[in-house]
């Protein structure tokens, strides 16, 4: 394949199994780079994910852990070093995503949410770092949301583990300078095809400067852009949203 700038890297992403996180995996092994494709329950998929990486003739393996449970995450990077001995890339997809009123949310529904959403990022950055230390570079991106922009009052949980995930993106970056550079990405409303827009997303596109929802591609190209040719930027967040962060 012509043009693979990861070629003889190696990436992990969290979340890698379905939809996005599947997308951003194949997107970086199309590059490539080897790829780890974490699950937490969606084994099949992410069985199915590391095979498609593997027929674009890189290798792939599939690893079970919940990122919130920093015994896990070690495993798993463990295991990764065991079959690479070095990690290039990671990309902290895993989220957690549903509304709850202010009023109706749990102790349970927030220790879930601020687990995946926070919780795990960190703890696989911090294991991430020892490995990308070690070999003197690496690139960690970390996926937020329009959310952690924006005020959604019915989703404040998901609001404020995303707003602290680009905080934790900012403190990174300063940590991990200058051999790690730590980035994250913002999406807004992204489809896939076949997908029908929300009620309230209805509303809000047509208001947006390009009046449209974004494809999972848009997201995972933002991700390649960050973990290749993007040598001088660190702890931003890059909204892809159609410029719904601005109005």
């Amino acid at each position: 394949m012509p043009n693979q700038p990861l070629t003889h890297q190696v990436a992990l992403v969290t979340g890698a199994g379905r939809r996005i996180g599947r997308v951003i995996a194949l997107t970086l092994a199309r590059a490539g780079a080897h790829v780890v494709v974490n699950y937490g329950r969606s084994a099949q998929e992410a069985r199915e994910t590391a095979s498609d990486i593997r027929a674009l003739g890189v290798e792939s393996l599939a690893l079970k852990a919940d990122v919130s449970k920093p015994a896990q995450v070690r495993r798993m990077f463990q295991a990764a070093d065991r079959e690479f001995g070095r990690l290039d890339v990671l990309v902290n997809n895993a989220g957690v995503f549903f509304a709850a009123p202010w009023d109706k949310l749990s102790e349970k529904d927030w220790d879930t949410v601020l687990g995946v959403n926070l919780k795990g990022p960190f703890f696989c950055a911090q294991a991430a770092a020892h490995l990308m230390l070690r070999q003197g570079s690496g690139r960690i991106i970390n996926i937020a949301s329009l959310g952690g922009l924006r005020a959604w009052p019915n989703h404040m949980h998901y609001c404020s583990s995303k707003a602290a995930l680009i905080m934790l993106t900012k403190c990174l970056a300063k940590a991990l300078g200058p051999k790690i550079v730590v980035n994250s990405v913002a999406p807004g409303t992204i489809l896939f095809p076949g997908e029908k827009p929300s009620a309230g997303q209805r509303r809000s596109l047509p208001l947006t400067p390009l009046r449209k929802a974004g494809r999972p591609e848009d997201v995972a190209q933002t991700v390649l852009f960050l973990a290749t040719t993007a040598e001088f930027i660190t702890g931003q967040v890059i909204p892809v949203d159609g410029g719904q962060s601005i109005g």
